[in-house]
Protein backbone atom coordinates (compact mmCIF):
# COMPACT_ATOMS: atom_id res chain seq x y z
CA UNK A 1 0.00 0.00 0.00
CA UNK A 2 1.44 3.49 -0.49
CA UNK A 3 1.13 6.17 1.93
CA UNK A 4 -0.54 9.01 -0.24
CA UNK A 5 -0.01 12.27 2.08
CA UNK A 6 -2.25 14.61 0.14
CA UNK A 7 -3.40 15.67 -3.32
CA UNK A 8 -0.85 17.24 -4.87
CA UNK A 9 -2.39 18.16 -8.33
CA UNK A 10 -5.92 19.00 -10.13
CA UNK A 11 -6.13 18.99 -13.96
CA UNK A 12 -8.41 20.53 -16.02
CA UNK A 13 -8.91 21.01 -20.10
CA UNK A 14 -9.39 24.54 -21.35
CA UNK A 15 -10.91 26.15 -24.52
CA UNK A 16 -8.50 29.42 -24.38
CA UNK A 17 -5.27 28.78 -22.02
CA UNK A 18 -4.33 31.75 -22.27
CA UNK A 19 -7.55 33.30 -20.93
CA UNK A 20 -7.77 30.36 -18.51
CA UNK A 21 -3.95 31.61 -17.15
CA UNK A 22 -5.06 35.12 -16.84
CA UNK A 23 -8.00 33.87 -15.12
CA UNK A 24 -6.23 31.79 -12.28
CA UNK A 25 -3.47 33.83 -11.74
CA UNK A 26 -5.48 36.96 -11.58
CA UNK A 27 -8.80 36.11 -9.77
CA UNK A 28 -7.93 32.65 -8.01
CA UNK A 29 -4.42 34.10 -7.26
CA UNK A 30 -2.22 31.13 -8.37
CA UNK A 31 1.42 31.71 -9.69
CA UNK A 32 2.33 30.57 -12.85
CA UNK A 33 4.59 27.69 -12.40
CA UNK A 34 5.73 26.74 -16.47
CA UNK A 35 4.21 26.19 -19.92
CA UNK A 36 5.12 23.54 -22.04
CA UNK A 37 7.08 23.96 -25.06
CA UNK A 38 4.41 23.12 -27.67
CA UNK A 39 2.22 25.97 -25.23
CA UNK A 40 -0.72 23.56 -24.56
CA UNK A 41 -0.29 23.59 -20.85
CA UNK A 42 0.31 25.58 -18.50
CA UNK A 43 0.98 24.18 -14.62
CA UNK A 44 -0.07 27.39 -11.86
CA UNK A 45 1.42 26.41 -8.30
CA UNK A 46 -1.55 26.84 -5.18
CA UNK A 47 0.37 28.28 -2.39
CA UNK A 48 3.69 27.95 -2.06
CA UNK A 49 6.02 26.55 -5.24
CA UNK A 50 6.43 22.67 -5.46
CA UNK A 51 3.65 22.22 -2.76
CA UNK A 52 0.53 21.40 -5.08
CA UNK A 53 -0.35 22.59 -8.39
CA UNK A 54 -3.15 22.99 -10.90
CA UNK A 55 -2.67 22.11 -14.65
CA UNK A 56 -4.48 23.97 -17.77
CA UNK A 57 -4.44 21.81 -20.79
CA UNK A 58 -5.75 23.02 -23.88
CA UNK A 59 -8.28 20.92 -25.44
CA UNK A 60 -10.61 23.53 -28.05
CA UNK A 61 -13.94 24.10 -28.05
CA UNK A 62 -15.05 20.49 -28.88
CA UNK A 63 -13.12 17.77 -26.87
CA UNK A 64 -13.71 14.15 -28.15
CA UNK A 65 -12.59 12.51 -24.65
CA UNK A 66 -12.49 14.41 -21.54
CA UNK A 67 -10.52 12.22 -18.82
CA UNK A 68 -9.88 13.58 -15.32
CA UNK A 69 -6.66 13.17 -13.77
CA UNK A 70 -5.75 13.13 -9.92
CA UNK A 71 -2.09 13.55 -8.63
CA UNK A 72 -1.16 11.74 -4.91
CA UNK A 73 1.95 13.36 -3.51
CA UNK A 74 3.88 10.72 -1.87
CA UNK A 75 7.36 9.77 -0.67
CA UNK A 76 10.17 8.87 -3.47
CA UNK A 77 10.62 5.39 -2.14
CA UNK A 78 6.82 4.99 -2.44
CA UNK A 79 6.98 5.84 -6.10
CA UNK A 80 10.15 3.48 -6.75
CA UNK A 81 7.68 0.89 -5.49
CA UNK A 82 4.74 1.81 -6.60
CA UNK A 83 5.10 0.20 -10.76
CA UNK A 84 5.13 -3.16 -8.91
CA UNK A 85 2.41 -2.32 -6.33
CA UNK A 86 0.35 -1.42 -9.07
CA UNK A 87 1.03 -5.10 -10.92
CA UNK A 88 0.28 -6.96 -8.13
CA UNK A 89 -3.11 -5.38 -7.67
CA UNK A 90 -4.03 -6.09 -11.61
CA UNK A 91 -3.31 -2.16 -12.67
CA UNK A 92 -0.76 -1.34 -15.31
CA UNK A 93 1.78 1.16 -14.29
CA UNK A 94 2.11 3.76 -17.14
CA UNK A 95 4.75 6.60 -17.99
CA UNK A 96 4.26 10.21 -18.83
CA UNK A 97 3.14 9.18 -22.85
CA UNK A 98 0.86 6.28 -21.48
CA UNK A 99 2.58 3.57 -22.18
CA UNK A 100 3.40 0.69 -19.86
CA UNK A 101 6.30 1.39 -17.78
CA UNK A 102 8.69 -0.38 -14.94
CA UNK A 103 9.88 2.66 -13.36
CA UNK A 104 8.96 6.13 -12.70
CA UNK A 105 9.49 9.55 -14.73
CA UNK A 106 11.07 12.81 -14.04
CA UNK A 107 9.54 16.02 -14.72
CA UNK A 108 12.56 17.46 -14.52
CA UNK A 109 11.06 20.89 -14.88
CA UNK A 110 9.87 20.65 -11.41
CA UNK A 111 11.63 17.91 -10.80
CA UNK A 112 9.85 15.03 -9.68
CA UNK A 113 9.67 11.42 -9.60
CA UNK A 114 5.99 10.13 -11.11
CA UNK A 115 4.02 6.82 -11.59
CA UNK A 116 0.33 7.21 -13.97
CA UNK A 117 -2.20 4.46 -13.61
CA UNK A 118 -5.93 4.73 -14.80
CA UNK A 119 -8.74 3.72 -12.19
CA UNK A 120 -11.59 1.54 -13.27
CA UNK A 121 -13.53 4.34 -15.10
CA UNK A 122 -10.46 5.32 -16.81
CA UNK A 123 -9.48 8.09 -15.17
CA UNK A 124 -5.70 9.06 -14.72
CA UNK A 125 -3.90 8.51 -11.57
CA UNK A 126 -0.28 10.08 -10.60
CA UNK A 127 1.61 9.22 -7.75
CA UNK A 128 4.12 11.89 -7.67
CA UNK A 129 7.33 12.90 -5.03
CA UNK A 130 9.39 16.21 -5.65
CA UNK A 131 13.08 15.31 -6.04
CA UNK A 132 15.69 17.73 -4.13
CA UNK A 133 17.72 18.43 -7.16
CA UNK A 134 17.29 21.89 -9.53
CA UNK A 135 14.84 22.20 -11.40
CA UNK A 136 16.13 20.94 -15.22
CA UNK A 137 13.65 22.39 -17.89
CA UNK A 138 15.40 21.58 -20.87
CA UNK A 139 15.37 17.87 -19.88
CA UNK A 140 11.59 17.80 -20.22
CA UNK A 141 10.28 14.08 -19.19
CA UNK A 142 13.05 11.55 -18.44
CA UNK A 143 13.12 8.47 -17.49
CA UNK A 144 13.99 8.13 -13.57
CA UNK A 145 17.70 5.92 -15.11
CA UNK A 146 18.50 8.75 -16.76
CA UNK A 147 17.70 11.57 -14.44
CA UNK A 148 19.76 9.52 -12.05
CA UNK A 149 22.70 9.04 -14.46
CA UNK A 150 22.72 12.56 -15.11
CA UNK A 151 22.82 13.34 -11.18
CA UNK A 152 26.10 10.98 -10.71
CA UNK A 153 28.87 12.36 -9.16
CA UNK A 154 31.42 12.99 -12.39
CA UNK A 155 33.23 10.19 -10.68
CA UNK A 156 31.13 7.77 -11.40
CA UNK A 157 30.83 8.06 -15.33
CA UNK A 158 34.69 7.68 -15.20
CA UNK A 159 34.67 3.76 -13.81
Amino acid sequence: MTGVLDLFEAHFLVTDLNAAVDFYREVVGLRLAHVTAAGDAAFMWIGEARQAMLGLWACGPAPLRVTSHAAFRTSVADVMAAPPMLRTAGVTPLDFSGRPTDAPVVLAWMPAAAVYFRDPDGNLLEFIAMLPEQPRPDLGVLPWRMWQFIHQPAAAHAS
